[in-house]
């Protein structure tokens, strides 16, 4: 039972940390364009310069 008293609040700064990122991540923006994402991997890039 003691180890409960360890356990229980490590799951809970976990679970807010987690928390906290995804909201991070929903306030920069990151999911707005999905499909351009998805479009542009598909695309090949011309502007690299790394041809052998």
């Amino acid at each position: 039972m003691n180890v409960l008293v360890i356990l229980i609040p490590v799951s809970l700064i976990l679970g807010g940390l987690g928390l906290l990122a995804c909201l991070w991540t929903l306030r920069d923006r990151q999911y707005e364009d999905l499909e351009g994402d998805a479009a542009r991997i598909l695309l090949e890039d011309l502007d690299t310069g790394d041809e052998a």
